[in-house]
């Protein structure tokens, strides 16, 4: 292999096993650096990861997939060989196996669940990737430059694999599987067991729906479709205008932009989401209210948590349902999920809806003035920015995130 090669390690608490582990990497592998994306271990993990030669990256806990992603940011260009932290075994063969991503299969099983999550990632990598493969959920993996530039950043948490094995099969790479004599801890059938494999069962399931890239560049589920799901049919619709934006937009920003433009999911939603308005409350104020709503979340929604406490502000007093936004609350302060447009779109909707109830006629177009304001000072000025110059409005906006 002609590309300089750089081994990545992520790691959660494996004081006990990780020396051991960089300490054999850099013994096969001697040309290489070593990285080792501690993932907010609470032990001596990247002490001892430091000892051992490796260069750490010591961030917050955030999940695999996340740790992988800073590490990959982190890695001179060339190959990428991933390794866990408990693996036992050589994987100078791996390196040899002919495609642009080489996974591990491990040759004897050793211990393990029921193989519920493994058969759903072998599905899910058939039919969105049209790959049938063995080990779907192989952290044992050689990665090209190609292979790299099509799947980073990764998917969140454990389902980062499977959709690494789906990306790459998408842009035409080759994928192989490797027959190594490997071993690792193995998960017990236990209640951490079961807990552990339920996480990567509900990963998987988010890795292979929609997903998008927050402003550190970390790659993040879209769940703000939840809110759609839960909030009545007018939401729903708003929603689903979100959740094209979020698949398909392009790089216009700004009314002006998309105006310009014509075709684009931006027009869409600003033709769109009015409308729906108008149907469900059939009002022009009711229209204009849920469209400007929806536009002054989605422009809060710049940082983690930003347009749900904005939302949870002005829902109580507007009366508008407030349990979805709680629960979806610490997934995105801690960057583990994000609202995108079919989030941040409906939760908008939402305030309008409630907002035509709520107010009477004058007051109606009291708000409607407020956010049209709003919407002007966001065309010409970032709105993040104003709030990060204000002491107590940047104190609320940091509050809570990691």
């Amino acid at each position: 292999m002609d590309e300089p090669l750089t081994i990545l390690v992520p790691a959660r608490d494996e004081e006990a096993v990780i020396g051991t582990t960089v300490t054999r990497l850099r013994k096969a592998f001697p040309q290489a650096e070593v990285i080792v994306a501690d993932d907010g271990s609470h032990d001596r993990t990247a002490d001892v990861a430091e000892e051992a030669g490796a260069v750490v990256l010591r961030l917050p806990r955030r999940g695999k997939g996340q740790a992988l992603s800073a590490g990959e940011r982190a890695a001179p260009p060339g190959t990428l060989l991933l390794c866990d932290a408990d693996l036992q075994g050589e994987l100078d063969a791996l390196l040899h196996g002919g495609g642009d991503l080489n996974v591990a299969v491990f040759a004897e099983r050793v211990g393990g669940g029921f193989g519920l999550a493994k058969c759903l990632a072998r599905e899910l990598i058939e039919l969105l990737g049209g790959l049938e493969v063995r080990e779907p959920l192989s952290g044992q993996r050689v990665v090209s430059a190609a292979a790299r530039n099509a799947c980073f950043p990764v998917a969140a948490g454990f389902g980062c694999e499977v959709r690494m094995t789906i990306d790459a099969a998408r842009s035409g790479l080759r994928v192989r599987e490797v027959e190594l004599a490997l071993g690792h801890r193995a998960t017990a059938r236990n209640l951490t067991g079961f807990v552990h494999r339920a996480r990567q069962l509900r990963d998987t399931i988010y890795a292979c729906g929609p997903l998008g890239v927050n402003f550190r560049g970390v790659r993040l589920p879209l769940v703000g479709w939840k809110v759609g799901v839960t909030g009545g049919p007018a939401v729903a619709a708003v929603s689903a205008l979100g959740l094209a934006d979020d698949l398909w937009s392009g790089p216009e920003r700004g009314f002006l932009a998309h105006l310009r433009t014509r075709r684009t999911t931006g027009v869409l939603k600003l033709i769109g989401i009015p409308a729906v308005g108008l149907l469900a409350t059939r009002r022009v104020s009711g229209a204009l209210l849920v469209g400007l709503a929806a536009n002054a979340l989605n422009q809060l929604d710049t940082r983690p948590g930003r347009a749900l406490k904005a939302y949870l502000f002005a829902a109580v007093p507007l009366g508008a349902p407030v349990g979805v936004a709680v629960l979806l609350l610490p997934y995105d302060l801690r960057e583990m999920a994000m609202l995108g447009d079919a989030g941040s779109n409906a939760l908008g909707a939402l305030l309008g809806l409630n907002s035509v109830k709520r107010f009477t006629g004058r007051g109606q177009w009291v708000a409607i003035g407020a956010l049209a304001c709003l919407t002007v000072l966001g065309e010409r000025k970032s709105i993040g920015a104003w709030i990060e110059r204000a002491p107590v409005l940047s104190w609320i906006d940091r509050l809570g995130r990691v």
